[in-house]
């Protein structure tokens, strides 16, 4: 009787809290976030390890993280669908905001056949959620051994090739909750020059609902550019692929922020 009184009194506290605070709201939500980003990442391995290194693995996480979007007070829209390219695998290249940005993959990952990501080694030693990346088929690189990454960047291009893969990339590098784009890092393009695959550029609203100890109810819409083609380039392209991708990621993310912001939803 003693416990259940207890958590009666934690939830109600926790509610006030909630409504009064938006300090203690951008806590909770975060909190909140990371938990269940944890627990759906993980509760479905015992599925996972029947076909394990396959992306579909990533399907019921993004599937239970897009219907928790609610719980946060968030809608999303998709937009561009028809550019997805089909045929061949691709280089994706999203602006990165946030943690929030998890939820954006969960959106994408259903989209885009064969989606991975690639992620510092160090992850994988984050158990379980390193045995889930894993599983799913996330490409680990040593970001301190330049002759390891190197090897894992070739492997990954053979993967895009032979798997019509989707690798799924934030060039900025950085979360960037500023209104313009940081510099673009070069590795995404030399990945998608050498494996000959188009870079799909995929905008997405900023998120005004965030700010300093702030976090509000908002919506978020998401812009799949069509692709630019690589097939011809080299590496003498990059500084040119990498100029182009910016502007163009940089005209769509204020296009479609400035439609949020004059109609209030992501529909």
């Amino acid at each position: 009787m003693g416990f259940i009184l207890y958590s009666m009194g934690f939830l109600a506290f926790t509610a006030i809290l909630w409504n009064v605070s938006s300090v203690a709201r951008y806590v909770l939500k975060f909190l909140l976030f990371a938990v269940l980003s944890m627990i759906f990442a993980c509760a479905p391995i015992p599925i996972m390890l029947l076909n394990p290194r396959d992306s579909k693995n990533a399907l019921i996480p993004a599937y239970l993280l897009r219907i928790s979007r609610k719980l946060f007070g968030l809608e999303y829209s998709v937009e561009g669908v028809e550019n997805v390219v089909k045929g061949s695998g691709s280089v994706v290249l999203i602006n990165h905001q946030s943690a929030l940005d998890l939820i954006i993959l969960a959106y994408l990952w259903p989209l885009m056949p064969n989606s991975t990501v690639i992620s510092k080694k160090e992850i994988f030693y984050f158990q379980p959620f390193g045995l889930a990346s894993w599983l799913w088929g996330t490409i680990f690189i040593d970001r301190v051994n330049a002759r390891d990454a190197q090897s894992a960047v070739n492997k990954t291009g053979e993967t895009i090739r032979k798997r019509q893969a989707r690798v799924l990339m934030f060039p900025e590098g950085t979360r960037n909750g500023k209104k313009e784009l940081l510099p673009f890092k070069k590795g995404a393009f030399h990945l998608a020059v050498a494996s000959k695959v188009p870079i799909q550029p995929v905008a997405v609203s900023r998120y005004s609902f965030l700010g300093k100890f702030r976090f509000d109810s908002g919506n978020v819409k998401i812009r799949i550019l069509p692709a630019i083609p690589t097939e011809n380039c080299t590496a003498e392209d990059i500084p040119r692929l990498i100029d182009e991708t910016h502007k163009i990621l940089s005209e769509n993310v204020n296009q479609v922020s400035s439609s949020i912001e004059v109609n209030g939803t992501a529909r």
